[in-house]
């Protein structure tokens, strides 16, 4: 692993898209002139609706990989696939890896779309793709939640490089199954874009976060949601990078805005040779 200068991105997305796609940017740029390699944006940026059926009328087919395909596809009616162009854009814009953390793609099951990351280089080609597996429900203390009323879960364990750099990927409710993740060893980094939820948050963030950095002996960078939103649903923020000893190197607790660190190759390196817990493992 070479050393990478990441930076993550916590929003308080809105029903608005266009308002959205503003405030993405604006943090992008604001991370590139941080000098970052690499942003990752949060779970459900574009758009947080007042209703889970919101984001169907906003989901977008997959269109090509490369920025030219990108800026010409269009779907529905003539719209154009607004999210994508503005991913595709803003890497080549501002010369970052720009991993999508998550927008609403078409689905092949009625009334429910993909919850997909997507990953663009810095000449804003897409170069990687994760549609989200598990599905999160919870109901207790006034809340309920159902993705799998309105998401389709993806079938694919992801298998994602960026810089020449492995590495593992999941979203949001993915980060509660360690084997998810081991399924996709080896890697240096794992990225979680999230939007978990203020009760859950509080009690689990942090812990699993850690938990999965020390486990996998590798760096992790969460990106989440962390605030009210118009729906009236608060998420708990708290984006942070944590290194692969379970130490975190940087956190915003809530609000817009961006944590960035140094994914150092040589503290990777140690942590891996003074505990070689991943060559100690039975089970592979």
């Amino acid at each position: 692993m070479q050393n990478i200068r990441a930076a993550a991105v916590q929003m308080i997305s809105s029903t608005d898209p266009d308002a959205n796609i503003d405030t993405m940017k604006r943090l992008v740029r604001q991370a590139a002139e941080q000098g970052a390699d690499w942003v990752l944006l949060p779970e459900y940026w574009p758009l947080m609706g007042r209703k889970d059926t919101d984001k169907l009328a906003f989901a977008e087919p997959l269109v090509g990989s490369s920025l030219g395909e990108t800026r010409c596809a269009r779907f529905s009616e003539t719209r154009y696939a607004r999210f994508q162009t503005t991913l595709s854009e803003t890497a080549a814009e501002c010369g970052v890896v720009l991993f999508g953390g998550t927008i609403p793609l078409q689905s092949p099951d009625a009334g429910k779309v993909m919850n997909t990351m997507l990953v663009y280089d810095r000449d804003g080609a897409q170069i990687g793709l994760y549609h989200k597996m598990h599905l999160f429900g919870f109901s207790g203390l006034g809340e309920r939640y159902a993705e799998a009323d309105t998401i389709s879960a993806g079938g694919d364990v992801p298998k994602l490089a960026a810089d020449g750099v492995p590495l593992a990927a999941g979203v949001c409710y993915d980060l509660r199954f360690p084997e998810f993740f081991r399924a996709q060893q080896p890697f240096d980094v794992l990225l979680l874009p999230a939007a978990f939820t203020y009760t859950t948050g509080k009690a689990h963030w942090e812990l699993l976060l850690r938990a999965r950095a020390v486990e996998n002996q590798c760096y992790v960078i969460a990106s989440a949601q962390g605030g009210e939103h118009e729906s009236g649903r608060r998420t708990f923020g708290h984006s942070m990078i944590v290194d692969p000893w379970g130490e975190v190197l940087a956190v915003l607790p809530e609000g817009e805005g961006i944590v960035i660190a140094d994914l150092d190759a040589a503290r990777l390196q140690s942590v891996r040779t003074r505990l070689p817990a991943l060559q100690h493992r039975l089970l592979k």
